[in-house]
């Protein structure tokens, strides 16, 4: 019986030993890198989640929108190489006091002639078709310029004395005149051809070709464009019939040039009629001058500011009549100011003026601007289209 009761207890101990091996060896290993073990490392306790929910929460950052492409000014380039400045040449304005003690308004224009020569003209008056009371001539000499005994410039005053016509003394400060439709902003319907900004209203025109290209002339300052010389002509995209045209210019100092190679370029309208553009200041004033319709009609004054100065055409054209069988009825006509005076009042225009790029015939045309080789610069420009007349 002991034995039996024996032999029962180690077959218990034995199977006892049998499974507890067996649950060990079934067991999951636990290891430390595990995702359950990452993830409940990586939980909060309490206490931070409590924390947490105290502070503020803050806003993620909108993710940075595209800036709008920025429109950038054209650059603008300088080809400008003529001499840029003179402190001698312009107008002047003063007194004479003449032998007798009376006194008189009188006048002077200084025109640079290069090589340091000035030529003067001394007048009762500007603005004027009327002969010189004395023409001088003056050497610049030690930063004055001098005409022989009787005058100099000097700290911008021109002084000296008069024998003839008239006997007296003067004395005349340098001054600027200025057009007073200078910046003239263009009306309610005008079209802007010009601004400053672009020549998108602008074709380059070959005169001897008869082709058109894109507009060579380049931007510089003053919201200016200037012609590059043998660029081409520059002509308007669109044609126009009875307008009013605003403009202004630039003519470039050449002191040694003369004639015809002194700043020149012209204003075509409808490619057919010019208004002559130069550097004619304190020139009689004739129709190959500044504001001379070519070969037509001289100016009634001669207007020409000096150069370096803008200068104003303020214009109203009124194209030919043609009859329906292309005989032409009526010229066209114009009028003209310049620098705010008239110096051409409904003039008749018989015939196309000397090297216009078209004919006269029925029909719209474009405003055309000449390059003939010089740097001359145009800014502001606006046409207003006007009713025809029957």
């Amino acid at each position: 019986m002991s034995r039996i009761v024996g032999s029962k207890i180690v077959a218990i101990a034995v199977l006892s030993l049998y499974v507890c091996l067996m649950t060990a060896c079934e067991a999951p290993v636990k290891h430390e890198d595990t995702p359950k073990q990452v993830v409940a490392e990586a939980k909060p306790a309490p206490a931070e989640v409590e924390k947490a929910k105290a502070e503020p929460k803050v806003a993620k950052a909108a993710p940075e929108k595209a800036k709008p492409a920025v429109v950038k000014k054209p650059k603008v380039k300088v080809t400008h190489k003529a001499v840029t400045s003179d402190d001698f040449m312009g107008d002047y304005s003063g007194m004479l006091k003449k032998a007798d003690a009376s006194q008189s308004d009188i006048v002077a224009q200084v025109i640079a002639r290069g090589k340091g020569v000035y030529e003067t003209h001394i007048l009762d008056a500007f603005d004027k078709r009327i002969e010189p009371i004395a023409v001088l001539e003056g050497k610049l000499t030690e930063g004055e310029v001098i005409y022989g005994r009787n005058a100099r410039i000097s700290r911008g005053s021109l002084v000296g004395k008069l024998d003839e016509p008239v006997s007296g003394v003067y004395v005349m400060k340098k001054v600027e005149r200025l057009s007073p439709t200078l910046g003239k902003k263009p009306p309610k319907g005008a079209i802007v051809l010009f601004d400053g900004s672009n020549t998108d209203s602008w074709l380059g025109f070959d005169r001897k070709n008869k082709t058109t290209r894109a507009c060579g002339w380049e931007l510089v300052e003053d919201d200016a464009m200037e012609i590059v010389p043998g660029s081409g002509w520059a002509m308007t995209k669109k044609n126009f019939g009875d307008i009013q045209v605003h403009l202004e210019f630039r003519t470039p100092l050449k002191p040694t040039a003369t004639g015809q190679a002194r700043g020149n370029s012209g204003v075509y309208f409808q490619g057919r009629y010019e208004v002559q553009v130069l550097d004619s200041y304190g020139l009689t004033g004739e129709d190959n001058e500044c504001g001379g319709i070519y070969k037509i009609a001289k100016p009634r004054v001669n207007m020409c500011a000096p150069p370096l100065q803008w200068q104003t055409y303020d214009v109203t054209f009124r194209v030919a009549k043609f009859d329906k069988k292309g005989k032409k009825t009526s010229d066209a006509s114009i009028t003209v100011a310049h620098n705010g005076i008239t110096i051409h009042k409904n003039v008749v225009l018989p015939e196309t003026t000397h090297v216009a790029p078209f004919d006269e015939v029925p029909g719209s045309g474009p405003l055309v601007l000449q390059d003939h080789g010089n740097p001359v610069r145009y800014r502001n420009i606006w046409i207003k289209e006007l009713r025809s007349k029957k």
